[in-house]
């Protein structure tokens, strides 16, 4: 790891802004008070130190500063360390962000300082930062961004694959190392909180978050939390040590209709089984902070909802950290424009610590003052948020070392960070048809190279790249997918590339279309109608079939897309989701550089008019959840893969042991895990796992296939987990109505 001084941190959106703001303003503001400004702070700091006051002796524990720093902060000293302000709402005004002792400062998606610079983000980092130690009790800022896949607010960083792709590796050490590599480059450039990871379920392809989705049952989401270490270290103040975010709490996958900001009509037991399982998990890796949806749930805005966030997270759970809003949350609970007090104690008294106001924050201030002198929000209350907030600004170091750790601002795009990026494209591919092993190509082989995301750095990286929704062409540094096919074989010459499709003729091996969705975000990625191919890629796809060259489709999107028409036309289908700025990890697999591994994170549907479609849910999907080739297998295109795998006799010393966990339980219901154990000599071609339960009806699983007749219990393995390679474990789960089991059942496992 790289050193640290006495100086920097040891540690290592609007967050859904319509439009990034120029920000040169500010900064001159900033560059012509910093010396002052670093020079009060430091006399604050210096007198505080002189004084011996506990909470500036980093040797007391962490419990006893807090304690001592409330007892010294004013009820609007207390309101401010409650109030997150979007950076271009301080442009007019900077000094605001002392005058109001402002606890957090945050950009949203492409709201950065000009230039766009990992030094520029450092220098503006530190001059807000200068900025809150003027204050007499000299608190430090807590900077947040949307850090989602990769520093991805920053020109030149490293941008890994989107969630989705993420999922599809079924790696979640590769995720943790991509979490720690992120906040590298994030504390490179000042920044102390990333709002990351999104752990949502997403369960209807129409939504157009459906890419910050690792998947779409709660095993994956959960398996992936590991990021969270990556991003905070085992504890929190380390080198690179970054303030990790579960988001969105909770259910914003399982809207109706896939609609963002929607209502998810679910049962508490539904709730519970499907979207809550992955913030159980982040809670239990002791992320620092978690994030509320704008969704609903049965009616009821999350933001609002004491149950789900006091009673179930704080209290159930445990999340000893802090809760923010998103973006100007708090004020949709009402459905009018602007916040108004009544709103603000709902929040408060719902359990959320911090408000991401972003803009009004003399009116939050104002409301929440109000709100305590009339007693509609509690001391008690404003102390709990403060002591939460204060307890992650000293576990981070802030107080000891709040200014940039320009020993890390060398990793922001760094080669390492690109060759990990590149591992994380090619393990995320997943090879859906392979007719007659077309792939994978010869280097040797003379390729037509088309389409419009084959050469095109914004499209293969997606929404939230450089700015909140992603744009198309040269918008950071990187590979293109066309750039890596060029470098894979063993001459250039032998690859043409044509945007439109243009100039495809027999005399080429093969033709490769790089196609698919144009970046978005949420909201305007919403998809109501049709999902398919725009005409765009429909004419594109039409000149190559009209050549008579083999087609090799390379589909760069967020989501399975409505392709079940022009399927028959390929000989082969790759799902890249979207890769990020290392288009060669794809070119990898298409060359045979490596074997494709990936697995469908998320069932493929046979057409639009099927959404929604997961796994378990008696539909037949055009792929299954959990599918995927390698080179070697094929399979028919116009029939689905099979739902059931064909029956094995277990070799001689094979067998298994079953473990039974009791994850939840609540009034009226529990939640379980079972994992499966091949403790033979040789992998497993399926098993079966048997218990006895009585008094409970198992009302969803996941992750296996269900045979319940009375007591009796038996679970099958899924098509995609019933190979098991000797020493390995895999996994169900469910949930159940009825009272929970004690003692604990001992189930049986047998290879079938």
């Amino acid at each position: 790891m790289p050193s640290t001084s006495s100086t920097s941190r040891t540690r290592s959106r609007p967050h859904h802004s319509r439009a990034a703001l120029a920000f040169g303003a500010v900064l001159a503001m900033l560059s012509l008070t910093t010396a002052a400004v670093h020079a009060s702070g430091a006399q604050a700091r210096g007198s505080a130190q002189a004084a011996g006051l506990p909470y500036q002796d980093p040797s007391l524990p962490v419990a006893q500063r807090v304690d001592d720093l409330l007892g010294r902060m004013s009820l609007d000293e207390k309101i401010g360390q409650m109030t997150q302000v979007d950076r271009t709402a301080l442009a007019a005004a900077p000094n605001d962000l002392a005058a109001y002792r402002i606890g957090s400062v945050l950009s949203g998606g492409g709201s950065a300082p000009s230039p766009n610079s990992a030094g520029s983000w450092a220098d503006m980092y530190d001059g807000f930062q200068r900025t809150a130690l003027s204050t007499p009790l000299g608190i430090p800022m807590i900077y947040g961004i949307d850090a989602v896949h990769g520093d991805n607010n920053v020109y030149g960083a490293t941008i890994f694959p989107h969630n989705i792709g993420l999922g599809a590796t079924r790696d979640a050490g590769l995720v943790q190392q991509i979490g720690h590599a992120t906040a590298e480059e994030v504390s490179g450039t000042g920044i102390d909180w990333d709002f990351a990871p999104c752990l949502c379920v997403a369960r209807n392809d129409r939504w157009g978050r459906t890419y910050e989705s690792f998947g779409e049952t709660p095993d994956l989401p959960s398996q992936m939390t590991s990021e969270i270490t990556g991003l905070q270290g085992e504890t929190l103040g380390g080198p690179a040590s970054v303030l990790a975010t579960a988001k969105h709490y909770i259910g914003d996958g399982g809207t109706d209709g896939g609609v963002n900001e929607g209502n998810a009509t679910l049962t508490e037991a539904e709730l519970r089984a499907i979207h809550l399982p992955p913030f159980k998990a982040a809670v239990d890796r002791g992320v620092g902070s978690v994030m509320v949806s704008y969704s609903s749930w049965n009616g009821v805005k999350d933001h609002a909802n004491h149950y789900l966030i006091t009673d179930l997270l704080k209290g159930e759970l445990g999340f000893s950290g802090f809760v923010v809003s998103d973006w100007a949350g708090v004020d949709k609970i009402d459905g009018a424009q602007g916040f108004t007090a009544a709103e603000v104690a709902t929040a408060v008294n719902a359990g959320i610590d911090m408000v991401m106001v972003p803009t009004d924050y003399k009116a939050f201030v104002s409301d929440l003052r109000s709100d305590v002198s009339s007693g509609a929000v509690s001391t008690a209350r404003i102390d709990d948020a403060n002591r939460r907030i204060l307890t992650k600004k000293f576990e981070l170091g802030l107080f000891e070392h709040p200014l940039t750790d320009r020993s890390y601002t060398s990793t922001v795009g760094s080669a390492d960070h690109r060759a990990l990026a590149r591992k994380a494209v090619r393990e995320s591919q997943v090879l859906l048809k392979n007719d007659g092993g077309v792939l994978p190509l010869a280097k040797s082989a003379k390729v037509f190279v088309a389409g419009k995301s084959a050469d095109d750095i914004g499209n293969q990286s997606g929404g939230w790249t450089i700015s909140w929704q992603g744009a198309s062409g040269a918008t950071t540094q990187g590979t293109t997918i066309l750039q890596g096919i060029r470098s894979a074989v063993n001459n250039s010459s032998q690859v043409t590339y044509s945007k439109t499709g243009d100039g495809i003729s027999s005399a080429y091996d093969v033709a490769v279309a790089v196609i698919g969705e144009t970046p978005y975000a949420e909201g305007q990625g919403d998809r109501t109608g049709s999902m398919g191919l725009d005409q765009t890629d429909l004419a594109v796809l039409a000149k190559l079939k009209a050549s008579g060259v083999p087609v090799v489709t390379v589909l760069v999107s967020g989501r399975p897309l409505d392709i079940a028409a022009q399927l028959p036309d390929w000989k082969a289908l790759v799902a890249a989701w979207l890769p990020g700025t290392e288009g060669n990890g794809v070119s990898d697999v298409l060359f045979g550089d490596y074997a494709p591994t990936g697995k469908l994170p998320v069932s493929w549907m046979q057409s639009a008019s099927q959404e929604p479609v997961n796994d378990g849910d008696g539909k037949t999907p055009l792929f299954p959840y959990g599918y995927g080739l390698t080179y070697g297998t094929t399979t028919p295109p116009t029939t689905p893969p099979p739902t059931t795998p064909p029956p094995t006799t277990p070799p001689a010393g094979s067998g298994c042991t079953a473990t039974f966990t009791l994850t939840n339980s609540w009034s009226g219901g529990f939640q379980a895990d079972v994992s499966v154990t091949n403790k033979g000599a040789s992998a497993l071609g399926g098993w079966k796992v048997a218990w006895t339960q009585s008094g409970a009806t198992i009302s969803s699983l996941w992750n296996g296939t269900l045979a319940q007749n009375g007591s009796a219990v038996t679970v099958t393995n899924a098509p995609y987990n019933g190979a098991v390679a000797p020493g390995a474990s895999v996994s169900f789960g469910f949930t159940a109505n009825g009272s929970a089991p004690s003692p604990l059942p001992v189930p049986t496992c047998t290879a079938s």
